[in-house]
C-alpha cells in the first residue's frame, strides 16, 4: 500500500493525473512543480487510505477554480491555497486533520500534496470525482450527502471570501461568479467533512491510480508502445478496466472560448488512414462527449482522454492545436458515479447533451460486435 507520494514519484504522478482530469483540472506542470517546492522544503506528506481514516477525523478539501485558459496565464502565489484552508478552520472552529482531493486531475490533485507537505498533514488517497468535473456540485461527496458550505475562496491578492449556502448548485453559481470577479483563478477549500462522511461518499484509491498511470506511460515509452502500456495497466485496475483507444487522428479544427467562468468548445480529428472518418469531442473545462460518424463513442460521466500518438503524453483542453496528432481513449468511471444519484448530478443531461447514458463497455460492446 503506498504512503507517500515523493519529489521522485512527482513526474509520474503530474502525468497520471493529467490523464484522469480529461481534458481539464488545470496546468498538470505548474501543480507539479508547485508539489516539488513544497515537499522540498517540507517533506513528503503520508498519503492515508480512505478506510484509515478515523470516522472522528476532520477532512478539508483543497482546489483551484476557474477556468483552465486563465489559470495556464495566470499562476498562483504559493500561499493563497493555504490561506482558504486557514479561513475555513477559522470560520469553523476546528483543524483539518487530513487533507483529501476535491478531483484527481491536473493541478487539483498535486495541489493538495503541496498544502499537506507545508501544513504537516496526510493526504487521502482518494477524491470526489475519480476524475475532473466542472463544477463544484459534480462531485461524490454531494452525491452522497456532504454540505459543500460553508466554503472559502482566495486569490492571488489574499482576498478571501466565505460562502454560506445549503444547496451545492447554488454554491456553484456563487462561487463562479466570485471567482470571475476576483480573475478567474482562485483557490477554495469546501466540503468539510468527517471521516465517517469521507468513506461513505469518496471514489477510492485514485492518487495510488494516477501514480500507477504515470508510471505505466514511462514504462512504455522505454519498451516503445506506451499507449498500450497505458491501457494494459488500467485493464489491471478495479474500476477503470473498461477501455479502449477510440480514434487516432489528426486535430482538424478547434472552437475554444473562454465563457461562463468556463472553457467551452469542440475538437474534430480526422483519421489518419486516409479513411476520411472524423471523431468530435465536445468539453466544458474536461471532455464531454465524443461523437463520429455512426454516433457515440464515450460520454460523462465515463473518461474522454487524449494523449500524444507518440509518447501517450496527456494532453489538456486549453492545449489543444491544430494539426495535433492524438489519440483518444475512453475509460469507465467507477460504479459509484453510474449510480442514478450520481449520475442526475454529473450524467450527459447535467451537461444539456440529450443522451441516456451508456456506459462504455457497452458502446465497445457495440463496436465489436
Amino acid at each position: 500500500m503506498m504512503t507517500s507520494i515523493t519529489i521522485d514519484d512527482m513526474e509520474d504522478f503530474a502525468r497520471g493525473a493529467a490523464f484522469l482530469g480529461t481534458g481539464g483540472g488545470g496546468d498538470p506542470h505548474a501543480g507539479r512543480l508547485f508539489g516539488e517546492s513544497m515537499m522540498r522544503r517540507y517533506g513528503a506528506p503520508e498519503i492515508v487510505a480512505v478506510d484509515d481514516v478515523p470516522d472522528h477525523a476532520h477532512c478539508f478539501t483543497i482546489a483551484m477554480m476557474g477556468a483552465p485558459t486563465v489559470i495556464l496565464e495566470k499562476l498562483f502565489n504559493g500561499e493563497d491555497a493555504e490561506l482558504a484552508l486557514n479561513k475555513l478552520e477559522k470560520y469553523l472552529g476546528i483543524m483539518a486533520d487530513y487533507i483529501v482531493p476535491a478531483e484527481i486531475g491536473g493541478i487539483n490533485s498535486t495541489l493538495p500534496l503541496a498544502v499537506a507537505a507545508r501544513r504537516g498533514l496526510p493526504v487521502v488517497d482518494g477524491d470526489g470525482m475519480g476524475r475532473a468535473f466542472p463544477e463544484l456540485q459534480m462531485i461524490t461527496y454531494n452525491v452522497y450527502g456532504v454540505p459543500i458550505a460553508p466554503m472559502a475562496i482566495a486569490n492571488d491578492h489574499m482576498e478571501v471570501t466565505i460562502i454560506e449556502t445549503d444547496d451545492a448548485k447554488s454554491a456553484e453559481d456563487i462561487g463562479r461568479a466570485v471567482a470571475m470577479r476576483m480573475g478567474l483563478s482562485v483557490m477554495l477549500s469546501a466540503y468539510p467533512m468527517t471521516g465517517a462522511q469521507l468513506k461513505k461518499s469518496a471514489v477510492r484509491g485514485t492518487m495510488s491510480l494516477a501514480l500507477g498511470i504515470g508510471r505505466a506511460i514511462r514504462k512504455g515509452r522505454q519498451a516503445g508502445d506506451p499507449v498500450a502500456a497505458l491501457l494494459g495497466y488500467l485493464r489491471t485496475t478495479k474500476y477503470y478496466k473498461h477501455c479502449a483507444e477510440l480514434f487516432d487522428g489528426k486535430v482538424v479544427d478547434l472552437v475554444r472560448e473562454t465563457t461562463r467562468g468556463f472553457s467551452i468548445g469542440r475538437c474534430l480529428f480526422e483519421a489518419l488512414d486516409g479513411s476520411g472518418r472524423r471523431l468530435e469531442v465536445t468539453f466544458q473545462n474536461e471532455h464531454l462527449i465524443a461523437r463520429d460518424d455512426s454516433g457515440v463513442r464515450a460520454m460523462v460521466p465515463d473518461l474522454i482522454c487524449m494523449v500524444d500518438r507518440e509518447t501517450a503524453e496527456p494532453i489538456t483542453a486549453e492545449t489543444l492545436k491544430y494539426g495535433q496528432r492524438l489519440k483518444v481513449i475512453g475509460v469507465s468511471a467507477p460504479e459509484t458515479m453510474r449510480t442514478k444519484e450520481a449520475l442526475a448530478c454529473f450524467g450527459p443531461q447535467a451537461f444539456g447533451i440529450d443522451e441516456p447514458f451508456r456506459p462504455i463497455e457497452a458502446l465497445i460492446q457495440d463496436r465489436s460486435g
